[in-house]
């Protein structure tokens, strides 16, 4: 059994992208994140330290947004996964990179990556 901790919404602004003026100006991205891990132990515990602390993922997951920029949004989803997966207890982690403002020129509401790492 594989149980599951969430984290939506983690806001930074980073200078990921292709084109010049992406990396120049930078822009808003937004990730999302699924933990998977066996929460039992910390359920039946009420100890954290059998769980994940996931105030603390959310700051791992800010500071890859606001670190060094990479070309692709896949790019910036691995290395989220890859840092997240350093956690002893994660089984597997999926993660989702949104781009809102990406330099699209049609109307579009978003442009997201999701990778799931074992």
């Amino acid at each position: 059994m594989t149980d599951s901790i969430s984290i939506t919404g983690i806001r930074g602004f980073g200078n990921h992208g292709v084109l010049p003026s992406e990396r120049a100006a930078g822009q808003e991205f937004i990730v999302d994140v699924t933990l998977h891990l066996e929460l039992v132990p910390a359920g039946t515990s009420d100890d954290l330290t059998k769980s994940v602390h996931y105030g603390e993922v959310a700051n791992d997951v800010h500071a890859e947004i606001v670190g060094d920029p990479v070309n692709l949004i896949e790019a910036l989803a691995e290395r989220i996964a890859t840092r997240i997966l350093t956690r002893e207890l994660v089984q597997s982690v999926v993660v989702t990179v949104h781009k809102p403002s990406a330099p699209i020129d049609v109307p579009f509401a978003d442009v997201s990556v999701t990778i799931t790492r074992p």
